[in-house]
């Protein structure tokens, strides 16, 4: 056998130990669940570079059927099933060489004949003896053991059922669904682990469209790796649940979409006239083909980790807003962990001197900011007291409420601790958020979601731990002498069709700073965005990214292509028709920047006018490709996208040390 797949966290037995199938179902991956990306062990860190232990286990019958023990290969590492795609089965091979590499890879891996496995079935199992291995077809040929052993979850399906369907099949069983007996050998257990391996393949990595993309020798590095880590990203709950379900749904609609595909390109092939339904037909494949490529772009963007956050998912949340009490009262609500006559003193000082005119307030007390923010009405104020606060789940702010720190920031902490998707999540329609410091761990989205409504957050700390500040569509984020730092993706992401404006900000030491999303959907408006002296530096990538469709650039050349020595003549008269002068629209930025005596002028002058050159650049070109997808059929029209101008003011802002610049963009 050549060489020796890594990580056989496999069970050595040195006596054959008797077992139950249904137990051992159970502890298998695949009658465990049957969910796309749910049957590896949960415990599997793709960080984690620690051998599993190869030790005995021994599993105990519940019923009266005893199978031989099977091999448990349900604990593999990342690193390990890495290293066999990377190393030992596909290599540099194209998609189209897949399964011929994975061919070569059983040869050497199985035995041709000669050892058992239980056929596992979501119906049944039975121990059958393998006599040939048809590798072409990845088939096993098999036959029931003597004696027989066989267990059925379902009464009515007998032994003779069995037996009537593997003759259906020919007595040939995919070897998927085989799962390998051990005989205390080294050789069974590396057949089990080489099936283990392109069960896993196939069930969880492989895609029925792979053939037919881009047949390079980089197969691996843009699909398999990219699959890969997003199943034990899923396992270790680094990927909010809102875009796991988008995904299972997005993955879903592209293999229906397939398939139809399919059906239709067979139909065509086989008609040879020029009747109008067939002309119907082709119309109906191309549309089907524009929403297969598109399916496909949002896959690839979940599936890469360094995408993911890019494309994100339009959570809609379930919080309802309670609006105001039915008398008109508004409460305030103060959290302090203790309360000591001091500091009663002065917050009534401070916050509760009574004014001739003003109505009497109600006063409610809390130890902790969730019970708080929960009783809050709309109009209400919560006022946190100096203290470190730990919350173990998301704060929902659904009402227009006040939420204030009473002192500076890093006098008032608030900690979050235990598994979740958010942070602080809100809906409000006009949330402020002043003098507090939140700290983030384990959320798996940002530290501060804002999803529609306006939030404002002003002199803030915010120490992240994936992404920062998210301002999806429609919503609106003024923020205001605050601090971001720490980010695993952005420190502030926004949306299309948002609306966001930083104000002597400080954003720094995060994956990037500013990531300014613009997607290929006619319902998107573009975003309107303010920087005004913000200071954006140390951060890993860019300090302002701009993400965008790499259709944009294609659709582009090939429109170039198309028309030739005409091209400069038209984007002239598109441009005067648009109404764009980018010239004149920078000039006009570049005259409102106020001058600067400084030394790094030169540099935070050049970071602003990137950045403005960029947008409005994309801004013409975005209208003048969706007018170009609009004649090639491909999407409709948004006929409004040019007369909603994008006002962006950016000035005053200094872009220092950021790894790859001041402003880059992304294309996907």
């Amino acid at each position: 056998m050549a060489g020796e797949l890594p990580g056989s966290s496999l069970l050595e037995p040195g006596v054959m130990v008797p077992a139950s199938a249904a137990l051992a179902a159970e502890e298998d991956p695949a009658s465990r669940q049957e969910g796309l990306f749910q049957d590896a062990d949960p415990c599997s860190d793709h960080s984690c570079h620690t051998e599993p232990d190869a030790t005995e286990q021994t599993l105990v019958p519940e019923g009266k059927i005893i199978f031989p023990q099977i091999i448990q290969t349900n604990e593999l590492l990342f690193y390990e099933r890495f290293r066999a795609y990377q190393d030992y089965i596909l290599a540099d091979c194209k998609a189209s060489e897949v399964k011929e590499f994975t061919i070569s890879f059983l040869e050497k891996a199985l035995e041709p004949s000669g050892w058992w496995a239980v056929w596992h079935t979501n119906v049944f199992e039975v121990l059958v003896e393998v006599t040939n291995v048809d590798f072409s077809a990845l088939k096993a040929v098999v036959r029931l053991a003597e004696p027989c052993i066989y267990e059925s979850k379902l009464s009515t399906f007998t032994l003779a059922n069995v037996k009537e369907l593997l003759d259906l099949k020919e007595f040939q069983l995919p070897l998927q669904e085989l799962w390998v007996v051990s005989d205390g050998s080294h050789e069974s257990h590396q057949m089990a682990l080489a099936i283990e391996h392109v069960r896993f393949f196939y069930k969880n990595i492989w895609r029925s469209w792979d053939e037919e993309e881009e047949d390079e020798y980089d197969y691996f590095v843009r699909c398999v790796e990219p699959r890969l880590r997003l199943y034990y990203d899923i396992l270790e709950d680094r990927v909010p649940s809102g875009l796991i379900v988008d995904y299972h749904n997005l993955l879903s609609q592209c293999e229906e979409s397939y398939r139809k595909f399919l059906n239709l390109r067979s139909s065509l092939s086989d008609c040879h006239s020029d009747s109008e339904q067939e002309n119907i037909s082709m119309v109906e494949g191309l549309n089907l083909y524009s929403e297969i490529e598109q399916l496909k772009q949002k896959l690839k963007l979940i599936e890469n980790p360094l995408l993911r956050y890019v494309f994100g998912y339009q959570k809609n949340s379930n919080i309802q807003a309670k609006g105001p009490r039915e008398n008109s009262q508004k409460v305030t609500h103060v959290v302090s962990s203790t309360m000591k006559t001091g500091l009663l003193r002065s917050l009534f000082r401070d916050r509760f001197s009574e004014e001739p005119c003003k109505e009497e307030t109600e006063i409610q007390f809390h130890s902790d900011l969730l019970s708080a923010v929960n009783a809050c009405h709309e109009g209400d104020t919560v006022i946190i007291c100096p203290g470190h606060y730990v919350v173990h789940g998301t704060c929902s702010i659904a009402d227009s409420i006040e939420l204030e720190g009473y002192g500076l920031p890093d006098d008032i902490v608030i900690e979050k601790k235990g598994k979740g998707d958010t942070f602080v999540d809100c809906t409000g329609m006009d949330v402020k958020i002043s003098s507090i410091k939140f700290i983030q761990h384990d959320s798996v989205e940002g530290i501060l979601i804002i999803h529609h409504g306006k939030t404002t957050l002003e002199n803030c700390v915010l120490q992240c731990e994936t992404t920062g500040v998210t301002v999806r569509t429609s919503a609106e984020l003024f923020m205001k002498n605050s601090d971001v730092y720490g980010a695993k993706g952005a420190g502030i992401e926004i949306y299309p069709g948002s609306k966001c404006t930083l104000t002597d900000n400080e954003i720094h030491h995060c994956k990037e700073g500013i990531l300014i999303k613009d997607f290929l959907d006619e319902h998107y408006d573009i975003p309107k965005i303010s920087m005004i002296n913000n200071i954006i530096h140390n951060n890993e990538g860019y300090g302002v990214v701009l993400v965008k469709p790499t259709i944009f650039c294609d659709l582009q050349e090939n429109a170039q292509d198309e028309t030739a020595g005409n091209t400069t003549q038209k984007n002239r008269e598109a441009g005067a028709t648009e109404g764009l002068d980018l010239e004149e629209m920078l000039q006009c930025v570049a005259n409102k920047m106020e001058l600067s005596s400084t030394a790094d002028f030169s540099e935070q002058a050049k970071g602003n006018c990137e950045i403005i050159n960029e947008l409005l650049a994309t801004s013409m070109q975005k209208g003048r490709m969706k007018k170009r997808l609009s004649e090639l059929g491909i999407i409709q029209a948004d006929d409004n996208i040019m007369s909603q101008e994008m006002f962006i003011e950016i000035m005053g802002n200094q872009f220092k040390w950021n790894g790859k610049g001041s402003f880059g963009t992304f294309l996907y």
